[in-house]
This record gives C-alpha cells, sequence and structure tokens, in this order.
C-alpha cells in the first residue's frame, strides 16, 4: 500500500471538515500544525489532486478531498469499532453493545456514556454506528441489545422509549444567495440538496416533513453517508444541506456556514432507543435515564 493515504490522514481530513482549519485538526490528534501540513501536502502528492483549500478564514475540503472523506468513513468507522471490540474483549462482564443511528453516535451519545461512566466506571460498550434502517436491524438480529434511531416511523415489533428531540437545519456556504435568509417549502422541495442516503433519519425526516407540505423531495446534489462530508460540501458551495443542528452549530458559531429559515414548522424528529421483547439489562437501563436526563437538560437552556 506504499504511496496511498493511510488512517492517520483519513482521520486528519476528517478533523478539517469538522474544525475548519489544519491548526485546530492537528490539536484535536495531538499532532503539531506543521506535522499535519506535512502529512496532506504527501498525501496531495500521492493523489495527484489538492485535498484542502486553505483561507485566510480557516480550511475546506476540496471536492476531491470530500470524496476521499467520504471513502475513507466506513474504513475509519471500522477501525474505531475495531479499538472499542478489542476493549470490551477485556471486560465482558460489563459490556453492553450499543447500535446507534450516526448522528446520535456522534453528538449526544458520547455525552450520555460519559456521565454513565461519571457513576458506573466499570462499564464497557462496543458501538455499531450505522443509519437509522440499519440499526433497526442490528436491534432485530439481536446483535444490539440496545439502539438509538433518530427517524419519526418506530418499528411496532420492537419496544421503545423517546429519549429526546433533534431540529434539522438548511445551512449553506456564506456567500450562497440563501445564506441567512428564510425561503419557502417550495424553494426548499425544488432544489437540489446535499443531502443524506435512504435509510438515513435525516432523510427519512426530511421527506415526511417535505410529504406533510404537499410537496416532495427533488433529485439530490449529493447524497452522502457522513454528516462530516456533508458540512465540506456544503461549506464548499456544492449546494445547500440539511443536517441535525448539532452538527452545525460549531461551524454556525464561527461563521463558516450559514443557516437559512423555513418559512413554516421547525423539521423535527426524535430520538428513540429501541429493544427487543427480551428486556434490557441494568446497564442498557440506566442508560436510557441518561440520555432522557441529559436531553431534558438541553431542552431547557
Amino acid at each position: 500500500m506504499d504511496g496511498l493515504v493511510d488512517l492517520v490522514t483519513f482521520e486528519l481530513l476528517e478533523q478539517v471538515a469538522d474544525r475548519g482549519t489544519v491548526t485546530a485538526a492537528a490539536a484535536a490528534m495531538g499532532i503539531t500544525q506543521q506535522a499535519a501540513s506535512a502529512r496532506l501536502a504527501r498525501a496531495e502528492q500521492a493523489l495527484g489532486v489538492r485535498l484542502v483549500t486553505r483561507a485566510v478564514t480557516g480550511a475546506t475540503l476540496t471536492e476531491h478531498g470530500g470524496m476521499v472523506l467520504e471513502w475513507a468513513t466506513p474504513v475509519l468507522e471500522a477501525a474505531r469499532r475495531a479499538e472499542i471490540s478489542l476493549e470490551a474483549l477485556r471486560n465482558q462482564d460489563s459490556s453492553v453493545v450499543i447500535a446507534a443511528s450516526q448522528t446520535i453516535a456522534e453528538y449526544p451519545l458520547p455525552g450520555w456514556l460519559q456521565t454513565l461512566r461519571a457513576t458506573t466506571p466499570a462499564v464497557q460498550v462496543r458501538l455499531i454506528s450505522g443509519n437509522s434502517a440499519e440499526v433497526v436491524e442490528q436491534v432485530r438480529r439481536g446483535a444490539a441489545t440496545l439502539g438509538f434511531i433518530e427517524r419519526p416511523e418506530v418499528p411496532k415489533d420492537l419496544r421503545s422509549a423517546q429519549v429526546g428531540a433533534d431540529e434539522l437545519a438548511i445551512v449553506t456556504a456564506p456567500d450562497h444567495p440563501w445564506a441567512g435568509r428564510t425561503i419557502s417549502p417550495d424553494q426548499l422541495a425544488s432544489t437540489p440538496l446535499v443531502i443524506r442516503e435512504q435509510g438515513s433519519g435525516t432523510r427519512a425526516t426530511l421527506e415526511g416533513w417535505l410529504e406533510r407540505e404537499g410537496r416532495s423531495l427533488s433529485v439530490p446534489a449529493a447524497e452522502l453517508t457522513t454528516a462530516s462530508a456533508i458540512r465540506a460540501a456544503a461549506r464548499s458551495g456544492v449546494a445547500p444541506a440539511v443536517l441535525s443542528i448539532r452538527a452545525v452549530e460549531e461551524d454556525l458559531a464561527v461563521g463558516n456556514l450559514a443557516r437559512t429559515r423555513i418559512d413554516g414548522p421547525e423539521i423535527r424528529r426524535p430520538f428513540t432507543a429501541l429493544w427487543s421483547a427480551a428486556g434490557l439489562n441494568p446497564t442498557a437501563r440506566a442508560l436510557i435515564d441518561t440520555a432522557i436526563a441529559a436531553e431534558t437538560s438541553r431542552s431547557h437552556r
């Protein structure tokens, strides 16, 4: 595999997409900015394309960089699952297998687990991440003890409890004509968007909202499987994007993305815990209680 991009470089691209600068990405990974820049330069030389565009305001992935990140994300997720699984192997008696949709796995779940571990330090979690449809199947097959999904439809053959709620936000590059404006449902429906793939809770929520408004989704400008890749595409000006507000809060705060409001009801969806009729062990029940408490606290801010 000489000359190809390695896992560390994949993670560096992910961090640049998330944090908006090479310096911040390097700090998050515990390396110097010089080391990060050198690694990106080597990758660009090996691939023969630019991966990152740097400007005074920060750094964004190029179209090629976004493509590489899209392809690399399953590799990164597999490596992280393996790391979690190997750690759980040492603590089988106190481990619990959780399947979580990608938004939940990336944003609220780490905080829920941190809170749970503060009171139950021995808890070990093996995480399976995928879209909401994949999570449902993992719980049905018994591959996961507990699942968390983010789509409105809840399967009737599984037990469930709503633990919180989430809002979807329409975001664009700061110089897009929609930036800071309010648009109509017609404009949203007729415009090609950068969105998640079929089976994701984000896609199902958006399509359900448009259907209730008497409209349907236009053919997407791009279908991507991760929030990082969608944010990078939106920042690069590919098209407006629709994502969880949690996925774009930092970008909105620093001006890497701009929000567009909708002339109509908010686009919201529940966060739901799922489990089989066989029931839950005490650790899984404690995690549900922790999630409900954390989401209730967030809603009261």
